[in-house]
Parts: C-alpha cells; sequence; structure tokens
C-alpha cells in the first residue's frame, strides 16, 4: 500500500471516529431528555387516571372550574418539559447566540425545582455554562452567570461540579474592566459557592482573596461589598483558610471596613474568626488601627450587634496580653468599657465587665508593692507617721472621685440622658470608692 494511501486511510479513520464521538454524545444526550419525559409522561398517566375519578365527580357536582385548573396544569407541565428539552439542545449545539438564549431560559426553570437543577447538572448545562463565563461579551457572560446562581441553590453537588468545572479561574483578573453588575453576580456565586464545607476543592486561592479585596477597596455599591464580606466570613469559619487570607492583606481590609456602619457587623465577625487563630492575631496586633477602631466601635450605641463582636475581639487580644492591655489603657478604653457595661446589650455589658476586671486586676498588682501601708516594709523599716498615712489616704481618696465624676459625666453626655448634673455631682461624691466596678 502506498504513503498516500495509508494518509488517507487514517484521516477517514479518525473522521469517522469522531463522528461517532458525537453520534454516541448526541444518543446519550437524548436518551437522557426521554427518561425525562417518559417519567413526566407516568405522572401524568396517572394524574389523568385519577383526574378521570375527579372528573365524574364534578360532572356530578357540576364543578367544572376546577376541571380547567388540572387541564392547565398539564398543559403548563407539558411546556416546561419541552422548554427544557430545547434549552438544553440549544446549550449544547446551538450558535452562541442561541446559548445565550438558552441559559436565560435554564435560570428561569432552575427556578422552579431543585429535581430540576439536578437533572440539568446531569445533562451537562454546568460544564457549558462555566465555559461561557470565560466570554468577553458582557451579556452573554451575565446570562451564564445567573443560570449558575440558579443552579447551585441547594445542591451540593452542583456547586462540587462548578469547583470541577474550574468556575474559579473564570474570576476577572481586572475588576475595572469589569461592570458593576458582573461584579455583584460574581459576589453572589463566590458566596453560595463559598457556603460548602468538606470539599477538596479550596476557595481561599489566591485569585479569589486578590478578587474580593479588589471589590472591597473598590468603588462599588454597598450591597456589593457586603456580598464580598459574606464570602470572606465564610473562608475565614474555615480553619485551613486563615493562612492565605492574613497573608493576603485580608485583615487590614477588614479593620478598615469595620469603621463603616453598614459593613461594620459582617467585617467584625470575619475579624472574630480569625483573632483565633496565631497568624490573625499576630496581623491584629501589628495593625496601627488596633486597639483605636475597636474602641470606636464600642461607642456605638446604635449597633449593639457592632459591640458585642468589637468587645470580643478586643478581650481575645487583651487575654493574656499585658502589652495589648496597655495600648488599650492609653487609649481611653476604661472609661468607654464603663459606658457599655451600664447600657450596652447583656451580652456586651458582660463582655465589659469581664475587661475592666482585668484592668483592675492588672492595676491591682501594679500599685500593690509600691502604695500603702505594708506588713513587710513596716517590719523592716521605720512606720509612716499617721498624720502622712491619713494625708495619703485622703488624696486617693479625691483622685478617684474626680475620675469617677468625670466618666460619670462623659456617660450622661453620650447617652444623652436627662439629669441635673448638680445631683449628679453629689451622689457622685456621695459614693465609696469601693463602688468602683474596675
Amino acid at each position: 500500500m502506498f504513503p498516500s494511501q495509508v494518509q488517507t486511510l487514517n484521516m477517514s479513520t479518525t473522521s469517522s471516529s469522531s463522528i461517532w464521538l458525537l453520534s454516541c454524545r448526541k444518543l446519550k444526550f437524548f436518551t437522557r431528555i426521554r427518561r425525562f419525559l417518559q417519567s413526566k409522561a407516568a405522572r401524568k398517566q396517572y394524574g389523568s387516571s385519577a383526574s378521570d375519578h375527579s372528573n365524574k365527580l364534578r360532572i356530578v357536582n357540576n364543578t367544572d372550574e376546577e376541571e380547567d385548573l388540572v387541564v392547565e396544569k398539564t398543559e403548563s407541565e407539558l411546556d416546561g418539559s419541552m422548554a427544557l428539552q430545547k434549552s438544553v439542545k440549544r446549550l449544547h449545539f446551538g450558535s452562541w447566540e442561541e446559548k445565550e438564549m438558552a441559559a436565560k431560559a435554564i435560570e428561569k426553570l432552575a427556578q422552579e425545582d431543585v429535581k430540576v437543577r439536578k437533572l440539568m447538572a446531569e445533562l451537562g448545562v454546568i460544564h457549558m455554562l462555566v465555559s461561557m463565563v470565560d466570554t468577553e461579551v458582557v451579556g452573554r457572560r451575565l446570562a451564564a452567570i445567573k443560570a449558575l446562581i440558579e443552579l447551585a441553590d441547594g445542591t451540593f453537588t452542583n456547586k462540587e461540579l462548578m469547583l470541577e468545572a474550574g468556575i474559579l479561574s473564570k474570576l476577572p483578573k481586572d475588576i475595572d474592566a469589569v461592570d458593576d453588575q458582573t461584579r455583584h453576580e460574581f459576589a453572589e456565586l463566590l458566596l453560595s459557592l463559598s457556603s460548602i464545607s468538606n470539599t477538596p476543592f479550596s476557595l481561599a486561592k489566591t485569585e479569589v482573596l486578590q478578587f474580593l479585596i479588589a471589590i472591597l477597596e473598590s468603588a462599588t455599591s454597598i450591597e456589593t461589598k457586603e456580598t464580598c464580606l459574606g464570602v470572606a466570613c465564610n473562608l475565614s469559619a474555615v480553619l485551613e483558610n486563615a493562612r492565605p487570607l492574613v497573608s493576603n492583606g485580608t485583615v487590614h481590609t477588614l479593620l478598615k471596613l469595620s469603621s463603616f456602619k453598614e459593613l461594620s457587623e459582617k467585617a467584625l465577625a470575619a475579624l472574630g474568626h480569625l483573632v483565633l487563630t496565631l497568624m490573625g492575631k499576630k496581623a491584629m496586633e501589628d495593625s496601627s488601627m488596633v486597639p483605636e477602631s475597636l474602641i470606636e466601635i464600642l461607642t456605638w450605641e446604635n449597633k449593639p450587634k457592632c459591640q458585642e463582636l468589637s468587645a470580643y475581639i478586643l478581650m481575645i487580644l487583651a487575654h493574656q496580653s499585658s502589652t495589648q492591655r496597655d495600648k488599650m489603657s492609653k487609649a481611653g478604653i476604661v472609661p468607654v468599657l464603663l459606658e457599655v457595661s451600664l447600657l450596652g446589650s447583656p451580652l456586651a455589658q458582660k463582655r465589659a465587665m469581664k475587661l475592666l476586671q482585668w484592668f483592675k486586676d492588672e492595676r491591682q498588682a501594679k500599685m500593690g508593692p509600691h502604695s500603702g501601708p505594708q506588713t513587710a516594709r513596716i517590719a523592716i523599716g521605720s512606720p509612716l507617721h499617721p498624720r502622712e498615712a491619713q494625708e495619703g489616704k485622703k488624696m486617693m481618696k479625691n483622685l478617684v472621685k474626680q475620675s469617677l465624676h468625670k466618666n460619670m459625666e462623659m456617660i450622661t453626655r453620650r447617652a444623652n440622658a436627662a439629669g441635673d448634673s448638680s445631683n449628679l455631682k453629689s451622689l457622685v461624691l456621695s459614693t465609696s470608692s469601693k463602688s468602683l466596678p474596675y
């Protein structure tokens, strides 16, 4: 046999094999569609037999309106099955314009039932939609993302298939080149995917974190930023994600966003997860915004949840760390904690009182060896003159009263409480230093 004949034979063999593979693929596709339609027909046949019996009752009772409703319901089910078959066929074998129309139809069909969403995944819809996300045509990409969001709703398997198909690699590298609506839809899809656990696919990848941080630091809508913070909160709840989150600068971004009341709660929730790890706690301790920004959040009386989360983070930072307690004390945390312990929510009050107790114990430990008559010192050296000891006690008592009076006036001014300042002053002056909670 001549070489030209061999080459021609190989080409014909390759062409026939490709045609055979395409035919097999179409055969499998239409076989699944036929099974789905047969199951629908069986249910309709069963429903029709029940409908015949009910029709007799309706004839006897002259209830023609119910019969019309049954007919309309049967027609709508048939239309839905035909629409599903047509949409899946267009998505697999149609042109790009037909694929876009099919993606929009699939989005609507996926809203009906979880079983429909699972059936679409079995028909290979997810892989086709993921491939469409990579297109540069805005409308086509947006239709694919919206369809994926609906398909991911309430099904773990579909989310896994999306991750397996490489949806995370389709995230845009340049946020400025993407419109606001596409950013929001991408964020919604990531929020849905980040809710799954026990998956071999890691969502805390560099491209995902860079995408989130870029949106959070850009001039994007508050709604989109809230969605991205929800993703960060879900990711931070997994211990293995702490290292990539911290190394990509997520802590700094979350601390900045926590100062905005619209975004503070979700940002603080993510920080509350990260502060439990060594890397997260170290990043917060080294930040120039800590503890001042967290102390400022404690003064938000109309945001009790933010107060609770801020107090929780401060407790973790202050626990067994005299350096952090000194920084907090110099930043003026004690009067703020006193206010929260009186006016905050029950949980915020409990956490504030715990912090105040730590500051009280630390102050007593520092002052103990240096102030007051000590038994050991009296035994070794000369005793103090009674008059000097009395004057020292009187001076310390006046200082405590002045400090308490200043704190109470600050609380009264912030809480806008009604009351006479003179009455408050007399109340404070008549209070013993033993009533101090710190």
